[in-house]
């Protein structure tokens, strides 16, 4: 919790004002996000889907949640459409009329309250007259043309209120700029980043005055834990995402702007000994999702000095662990770990154990302790 604090902090330090909206997914803990709901300088949840920002509100957690997606949840829909208190707090995300169209099935105009809708602008950087793209694959709605051409669909369709933007710039948000024994990467990755922020935040601002003449906008969010001060610099901007750089896994180590405190861990205990300089550990096999890749792999945090084996790498059943470390530790004791992505350890553990200092001073439930899982 320590650790927490000081991301907490940091994080609002380099948000310079602008309010941050609290990436759920990276926490998938009711009482973590409502702790950090309850600091200055955050306000807000961006949800992951919609049955997620219908439980967060429903249980008063928060009276302000963006869907980070668009959804197909057809009985969200038919819930979010038939409740005034739902629909004043939720606003779902569109980047194309058909996910309007879904809705208007669900729940026909002129028998439901409005709908808040924000608009997502592709934010990829696409060089070489598009024939090259770099960032998520996200929103088809990439120039100013495009997202103008929906936000005039929007407005024109009752039942729905155009009332944000979204904009990810994942390829600077979720992309180490500086990876760790990697330099030639990181130089890259820099330049690769310089030429993309050029393009995008005009494109960004051109996109959100052009929207700004056809409705009266409450927000437009931008960035990630990765990118906070490129963001903010945006005036366009009037509220940045965050939420990976509060647990700071270990995707998130290699950033030349900010080095956050690893906070969040998992331990795992030693059950056999196959020889000198190697024990297995039972499980450990988290992997994170995304591409396949030595990156999306735990790794041994404490003690230190373990490494993977790389033939075996971090299994279901059981995960062996090589180097001199090895040899001073007896069946029974743990071994800690860094998950690759921050919120994903939420849909295999019950609980996090909350440790100030070295006393323990909460046991809290994750999502999946709630006994809820939204994917």
């Amino acid at each position: 919790m320590d650790a927490w604090d000081a991301n907490a902090t940091d994080l609002v330090r380099r948000a310079a004002g602008k309010p941050i909206r609290v990436a759920s997914k990276s926490l998938r803990s009711r009482a973590l996000l409502r702790d950090v709901l309850g600091r200055d300088g955050f306000h807000g949840v961006l949800a992951l889907t919609l049955s997620e920002a219908l439980w967060l509100v429903g249980t008063e957690l928060s009276s302000d949640v963006v869907v980070g997606y668009p959804t197909a949840d057809r009985r969200g829909l038919a819930r979010l459409a038939g409740d005034d208190e739902l629909a004043a707090a939720i606003t779902v995300m569109v980047d194309d009329v058909a996910q309007l169209d879904l809705v208007d099935a669900v729940a026909p105009a002129d028998g439901r309250v409005e709908i808040r809708v924000c608009l997502e602008l592709d934010l990829s950087w696409q060089p070489l007259g598009g024939r090259l793209r770099v960032g998520a694959k996200r929103s088809p709605l990439h120039s100013v043309d495009d997202i103008v051409r929906l936000a005039h669909a929007v407005q024109s369709r009752p039942g729905f209120r155009l009332v944000g933007i979204l904009g990810y710039e994942s390829q600077i948000a979720g992309v180490q700029d500086a990876p760790p024994g990697r330099g030639w990467r990181g130089r890259m990755v820099r330049s690769m980043q310089k030429r993309s922020w050029a393009e995008l935040s005009e494109r960004r601002v051109a996109a959100v005055e052009a929207v700004r003449k056809l409705a009266d906008l409450e927000f437009v969010n931008g960035g990630g834990s990765g990118s906070i001060e490129r963001t903010v610099s945006d005036l366009s901007i009037t509220e940045v995402a965050a939420g990976s750089g509060l647990l700071a896994p270990r995707l998130f180590d290699g950033y030349t702007s900010f080095s956050p405190r690893p906070a969040a861990f998992f331990a795992v205990p030693v059950v056999r000994r196959p020889g000198p300089g190697i024990v297995t550990v039972a499980g450990g096999g988290y992997i994170a999702s995304g591409a396949a890749g030595d990156d999306r792999l735990p790794v041994p945090w404490l003690p230190e000095g373990l490494t993977l084996d790389k033939d075996e790498g971090a299994g279901e059943a059981q995960t062996p662990l090589l180097g001199s470390p090895a040899d001073d530790l007896a069946i029974g004791d743990r071994v800690w770990f860094r998950h690759a992505k921050a919120g994903e350890l939420s849909e295999r553990f019950d609980q996090y154990y909350l440790v100030r200092g070295e006393r323990l001073v909460d046991t809290i439930a994750t999502y999946r302790g709630d006994g809820k899982t939204f994917l």
